[in-house]
């Protein structure tokens, strides 16, 4: 329960930030729910738990992290009351495992729309959606618009012919300096932070040749414990310039395929420099691993390990060249950036996020994160379900009257469970400082209106969910307040096993630590 206390005020467009110190002074500033119970030490087994619920939330949807943990903590809390009251474990397990299918059956049936049946841009209302409880939420224009754009631009088909929108395909880049508003996307493009190795090379190199190298590119050396035993003064003169020889053949090699642009994860030393500024090549030295991967999925390249090949010379393969557009250093804010745009085989896209200070660009960075998930699960679910509190008052009201169809003990742990799921709109209520009370009522009245169904008027009531800003209650789908439905059918899944988990758990014990051996080593 004190996890989900301390989460609770973070929840919601009007929800607070929380400030997180770590042991050695660092400073994190976030809203979102998983990064918050991250960074908590938390020693109890149980809470352990709902820890590990965050997490999974946060890497199957990217969304609802908060929302999971309170819903699991109050099913948790509402279950410990049964068992008070002398109902069996078992007989609560089994009730909530009822109603957590007849919630997913609900909100597929009826509170689930198609994306096509909406007129209105639904991607931007679920980023807008997604973004509103965190604090780029304000400048949600600008935001919104370059998600959906980045998610779009990332479209791909798999080989069993789905749609896929794979997120880990945009690259998020931070860079201090102007306000949020300047933040810009590359489409079909990859930036690093990053600058070329030497100040001669060029900016730009267009239509670019990139090879990627997993090797130093300097003076060879023999290898360990080589020694060469020399009498002759000249022949070492020779020994050194074959040396040399052997790194300018190698950059021959390579310039040779008509690459003019290369990266690689090891050094470049001012003598391989040299020969890649006499032929016009940029080189990039450090490149980080992941990035390698990354560009190499992008521009088709393959990662050269070595240039060895079978017959025991050094040959360097033309297969293995990628191609973009063009490759431009440029600088933004205080750092050098080199882009990689138009890459050919396939999509990337790389959004740079600008903002004041460090704290508030890691924020952007989670909420950006988490809009992107939102975006890309809708578009590949193809569905989206109303927001602002809608779909748990609905599913209340609903397993009030199913679990009333129950004569055994399973009728209380359903109530019990419907009565858990409210506390999402009430804690909205709270955090925006209204009063919960007389909203949920509203909103109550409303939900079991369109439920009875007698007027077709009312029939549109089971879209309504809180308006915060104005302290009343109005359709959440033409206010364009939506969730993908994913997101809302794993929050419930999830939720549900995590509190069965704990509730199977009746003893706990500590297995002592071994004693120390006696007169150690």
């Amino acid at each position: 329960m004190a996890l989900a206390n301390i989460l609770k005020t973070s929840l919601g467009p009007q929800g607070l930030d929380k400030m997180l110190v770590d042991d050695i002074g660092d400073v994190t500033i976030t809203n979102d729910g998983a990064t918050i119970l991250k960074q908590l030490e938390v020693e109890h087994p149980a809470a352990k738990v709902l820890v590990e619920l965050a997490n999974l939330q946060d890497s199957e949807v990217g969304d609802g992290t908060t929302s999971v943990v309170i819903i699991a903590a109050e099913l948790l809390k509402r279950a410990n009351e049964l068992v008070k009251n002398n109902i069996h474990p078992t007989t609560i397990i089994a009730g909530y495992r009822i109603a957590m299918r007849e919630s997913i059956k609900y909100i597929q049936e009826n509170l689930s729309i198609k994306v096509d049946a909406l007129e209105q841009d639904v991607l931007l209302q679920v980023a807008k959606t997604s973004l509103s409880s965190k604090f780029i939420g304000s400048e949600g224009g600008v935001f919104c618009k370059i998600i959906v754009d980045a998610v779009k631009a990332v479209k791909m088909t798999n080989a069993s012919g789905k749609t896929k929108y794979p997120v880990n395909q945009i690259n998020i880049l931070k860079s201090h300096g102007q306000s949020s508003h300047e933040s810009v996307l590359i489409p079909n493009g990859y930036a690093m932070k990053i600058m070329r190795a030497s100040q001669e090379m060029p900016t730009v190199v267009a239509p670019a040749k990139i090879a990627l190298l997993d090797f130093d590119l300097k003076k060879h050396k023999m290898s360990m414990n080589v020694n060469i035993v020399i009498d002759d003064p000249e022949e070492l003169e020779r020994v050194r310039q074959k040396e040399m020889d052997i790194t300018k053949e190698k950059i021959k090699k390579i310039v040779n395929t008509g690459v003019n642009v290369i990266f690689t994860t090891k050094g470049i030393d001012d003598f391989a420099m040299k020969y890649l500024v006499e032929a016009g090549v940029m080189g990039v030295r450090r490149v980080d691993k992941k990035d390698m991967r990354r560009i190499a999925k992008c521009t088709g390249a393959c990662m050269t390990l070595t240039m060895a090949t079978m017959e025991g010379d050094e040959d360097f393969y033309a297969s293995s060249v990628g191609t973009a557009d063009e490759v431009v250093e440029q600088r933004v804010g205080d750092n050098d950036f080199i882009f990689i745009k138009g890459c050919s085989a396939s999509k990337a896209a790389t959004i740079l996020l600008r903002g004041a200070n460090e704290m508030m660009l890691e924020e952007a960075d989670r909420s950006v994160h988490d809009a992107l998930c939102a975006v890309s699960r809708t578009m590949e679910s193809n569905a989206v379900v109303p927001g602002g509190g809608a779909v748990e008052t609905a599913l209340s009201l609903h397993l009030e009257d199913h679990a009333r169809t129950f004569d055994s003990y399973e009728q209380w742990a359903i109530a019990e469970f419907s009565e858990a799921l409210v506390t999402i709109p009430k804690t909205l209520a709270i955090n925006a400082a209204l009063d919960a009370i007389d909203l949920l009522a509203m909103l109550r009245v409303r939900h079991h209106a369109s439920q009875q169904g007698t007027d077709p008027k009312k029939k549109d009531y089971k879209w309504y969910g809180l308006d915060l800003t104005n302290g009343t209650v109005r359709n959440s789908v033409t206010n364009g307040v939506l969730e993908p439905m994913v997101s809302k059918l794993k929050s419930l899944k999830f939720a549900t096993e995590a509190a069965i988990t704990i509730l199977r758990i009746d003893d706990l014990v500590r297995i002592a630590p071994d004693p120390e051996q006696e007169g150690g080593m």
